[in-house]
């Protein structure tokens, strides 16, 4: 059909975008539908509603008619061939990441939205699969540069044949308001979600945090977290946050004693066919007794245990692979790979020996229901850690969607629990071999009853908020789509399940208090969003290939920036993106630094007991553990879109964002590794390791996606400051762009402030802290005092600068004064020939009573 403004038309077997070709072969059982003949009523708040009327002659959807129903339809949307394409699919059931192609066929399976470059028009386009009624739709590779759409339902008892708005087509002159304006339609149309400008973030986002996870694994108990955090404290970088990962909760497996907690798991993957048997802390946790760790006699915690514990168990591990390849290769003498196993298991259990009934009391109260809850367990852990660590404001907790990773153990609990055997779409089939889907598939998943779920996480998170949890990390969100085929599909039993959370978060913490995790899929975010605002946008930080590679321990860091900065343009329109935990003395820490430093989003490590590098946390994060955050979440500039900086040996990933009185440009060397699609895993590609160039001008970054910095895109001329090289370079929108060469598993940071003029002759621009990374994030007020009479000795600047350290600012002259908190102090001017000035620099103390910010004037 023909629609009256042109943008789009689906006429003889071509779908065109203002006249250019987008999908050709198109079949005719395909339709396209103006937003406006689709989209009736919505809650959306007017100012939305109003903006996204403006535009929404911009978008459409595509639907498509088949004759016989079915539960899980495939049907071509049309072909394209040479046509560059950026996209997002899920290489894992949890994660997604980037793609590029120039061909349908060349997209991947499980595609959540491919994005077009049409420079025939100038301009950008988007298909989005969405949901129609109780189906859920992703983007498939068809033949012959076809483009597949598959609507599946996740049950056999639920089926359709015709679909009116199964896709949403959107397009724009801008690849970021592109984005934007698309999940505003979305968001309108659905009505199932909300946008992250309609919602609140927890106030973790603005402060350093730790968690427990690469720490300490399964073995998490409280005098290890104890001395963690106090690591820190005598470190000089205070938690704001704890998260206390897997391993606090009382989980067992099926034939255990259902009254007992599964003893001695150490790795992730041996928890994972475990179930919750009742719905507060474990037993090493409720033994903790109230005071122990404040007095004179408080436990030791030896620092090597856990690394001993994690050691034993991955050689336990190795031992169990060998055993199954063997099995596989059909080994029939297994004895001894056995003894082997036997062997290790049985050096696991002396290493742990009574450490479980002693690590801080080996009492559990006198008896008293009232007594245990006040002077034990999880609420007199956390008074005491409050007690001790002044400044640590939030404590949030980990747990699976579905209680644990095997849910929750039918008959322990009041709640209605049966164990579901998983089913897993054929859509994951282009998906990773992941022992996570391994393990859950083989133990199935104990689920609560969806009509009980308000109940199910009320019960679980009422009890944390009493006893001092403020929060939840909730992991492993994707499991429901397996067990969906009895609850009325995928989507209906989601849209129970997050019913029911999105309940309690909002009675229980605050509305914000919980950090999605494992959920990268359509689904979640049309679904289970509406409160939700914070979640992960890359898989794990893996400090070490788990598959083997020596160098995977360089090449997973790149391949994990990518997954956050491409993912955060579709999942920052709706939560605030978190580039995830990162350990200090990893042998890429600085290059992981380097990106949460500007990522926008909070700053958190999940370093073991003592192992610490505290000069690298202090370039991210103040004594008082806040951090010079950016104002937007981190995006790849526009040069990187459709390119792939992991494996094509010529891209540098470009990220940018702003602060205050400035914007920034992180370059880093992501190149080594990189998806597979005919081994489907993500690999090393070891001759893409090595150094690159790249180019940064102030047009890369994209000053007009935030009113406050628009203004600063139209200034005469910039400062440049490179983090890493220590360089001042003096740059206007005429200059050549910068060049820079970039090592393997490193980066560059360019901060542009814009440079103001004070009179015919001074010119001045803050650079900011030089020992942050985040340099300009530092710079809390900026005013400038430029008297009318021209007078020279009446100009000057004053300046709110958070932090201690080395402040930098331009000037193109040397001031006559420098003052710090009202007295003159003195400073430093040095000439720069590449600046066409020079460098002004002081040093600036913290002030507590302050708040660690200082006042600083410069009168020329």
């Amino acid at each position: 059909m023909s629609i009256p403004n042109k943008y789009f038309d689906l006429s003889n077997g071509t779908f065109s975008v203002k006249g250019v070709p987008l999908l050709s072969e198109v079949p005719t059982n395909v339709s396209f539908s103006p937003f406006s003949s689709i989209c009736q009523s919505s809650d959306a708040p007017l100012p939305l509603l109003q903006r996204l009327l403006s535009l929404s002659h911009k978008g459409g959807f595509l639907g498509f008619s088949k004759d016989e129903p079915s539960d899980r339809l495939m049907n071509s949307l049309g072909s394209f061939t040479g046509r560059d394409f950026l996209s997002i699919f899920r290489f894992k059931t949890w994660w997604s990441t980037m793609w590029v192609g120039n061909s349908g066929s060349d997209l991947q399976m499980e595609t959540q939205w491919v994005q077009f470059d049409v420079p025939e028009i100038s301009s950008y386009a988007i298909i989005i699969p969405i949901i129609e009624g109780g189906f859920r739709s992703a983007l498939h590779p068809g033949s012959d540069g076809h483009v597949m759409i598959c609507a599946e339902s996740g049950s056999t008892q639920v089926k359709a044949s015709n679909f009116d708005a199964i896709a949403y087509v959107h397009v724009s002159d801008n690849p970021y308001n592109l984005m934007k304006e698309a999940y505003s339609a979305l968001r309108v149309h659905l009505n199932t979600f909300r946008l992250l400008e309609e919602k609140t973030v927890p106030n973790i986002v603005n402060k350093f945090g730790w968690c427990t996870w690469d720490a300490f694994y399964l073995t998490v108990e409280p005098a290890g977290i104890w001395h963690g955090v106090n690591d820190f404290v005598e470190g000089g970088v205070s938690p704001r946050f704890l998260i206390i990962d897997d391993g606090w909760q009382s989980i067992n497996l099926d034939g255990e004693n259902p009254n007992e907690d599964t003893k001695n798991l150490v790795l992730g993957g041996t928890q994972m066919t475990a179930r919750l048997h009742r719905l507060d802390e474990c037993e090493k946790f409720r033994k903790y007794k109230g005071g122990s760790m404040l007095g004179p006699d408080a436990p030791s915690f030896d620092p090597k245990k856990p690394k001993m514990l994690i050691s034993k168990a991955i050689e336990l591990e190795h031992a169990e692979k060998d055993r199954d390849k063997a099995i596989q290769s059909g080994v029939t003498d297994l004895s001894g790979f056995e003894a082997k196993i036997l062997k290790f298991k049985q050096e696991l259990n002396e290493m742990f020996g009574g450490e479980e009934s002693s690590n801080v009391s080996s009492q559990e109260g006198c008896g008293s229901c009232s007594c245990k809850a006040e002077t034990y367990g999880m609420k007199a852990f956390t008074r005491d850690l409050r007690a001790k660590f002044k400044g640590l404001d939030d404590i949030y907790v980990w747990h699976a969607l579905c209680g644990a990773w095997g849910g929750v153990r039918p008959g322990s609990t009041h709640l209605s629990a049966k164990v579901v055997p998983c089913k897993v779409s054929p859509g994951l089939d282009g998906s990773m071999t992941d022992l996570a889907v391994v393990k859950i598939i083989e133990g199935g998943i104990g689920l609560v009853h969806p009509d009980q779920s308000e109940d199910f996480y009320d019960s679980m998170h009422s009890y944390l908020a009493k006893v001092g949890i403020t929060g939840v990390k909730v992991d492993v969100i994707h499991t429901l789509e397996y067990v969906s085929e009895e609850y009325g599909g995928r989507v209906e039993l989601a849209k129970a399940y997050y019913k029911g959370l999105t309940s309690s978060i909002s009675k229980n913490f605050k509305g914000n208090g919980l950090i999605s995790s494992m959920q990268h899929c359509n689904d979640f975010f049309f679904l289970g969003t509406n409160q939700i605002s914070i979640g992960r946008v890359g898989d794990d930080f893996w400090f070490q290939d788990p598959n083997g590679d020596p160098m995977g321990v360089y090449w997973l860091q790149g391949v994990h920036m990518i997954h956050c900065a491409y993912n955060s343009m579709w999942m920052g329109q709706i939560i605030q993106p978190d580039w995830d935990m990162f350990q200090s003395d990893h042998l890429c820490a600085k290059f992981h630094a380097g990106s949460r430093a500007i990522c926008g989003g909070p700053v958190y490590v999940s370093d073991s007991v003592g192992g610490h590098d505290f000069d690298l946390i202090k370039k991210l994060v103040y004594p008082d553990g806040t951090i010079p955050k950016c104002q937007h979440f981190a995006l790849p500039t526009r040069d990187c879109l459709f390119k792939n900086p992991l494996f094509d040996q010529k891209t540098i990933l470009k990220i940018w964002n702003f602060n205050k009185y400035g914007g920034v440009i992180g370059a880093f060397n992501c190149q080594g590794a990189g998806w597979d699609p005919k081994e489907q895993r993500i690999k090393g590609y070891s001759h893409s390791y090595k150094p690159m160039s790249t180019t940064v001008q102030i047009s890369d970054i994209e000053w007009d996606q935030k009113i406050e910095a628009a203004q600063m895109g139209n200034a005469e001329a910039y400062i440049v400051y490179l983090s890493e090289a220590q360089e001042l370079l003096f740059v206007t929108h005429e200059s050549d762009a910068i060049q820079a060469t970039i090592q393997p598993s490193s980066f560059e940071i360019f901060s542009f402030v814009p440079v103001e003029k004070l009179g015919p002759s001074i010119k001045f621009a803050p650079i900011g802290l030089t020992n942050m990374f985040n340099n300009g994030g530092a710079i809390q007020e900026l005013e400038y005092i430029n008297c009318d009479s021209g007078a020279e000795n009446n100009k000057s600047v004053k300046i709110k600068v958070k932090g201690d350290g080395n402040f930098l600012a331009y000037s193109n002259a040397s001031p006559k004064e420098c003052y710090l908190n009202g007295a003159e102090v003195a400073f430093e001017w040095l000439a720069i020939a590449s600046a066409n000035g020079g460098k002004l620099t002081l040093n600036l103390p913290w002030v507590e009573e302050a708040g660690g910010i200082s006042d600083v004037a410069f009168v020329f």
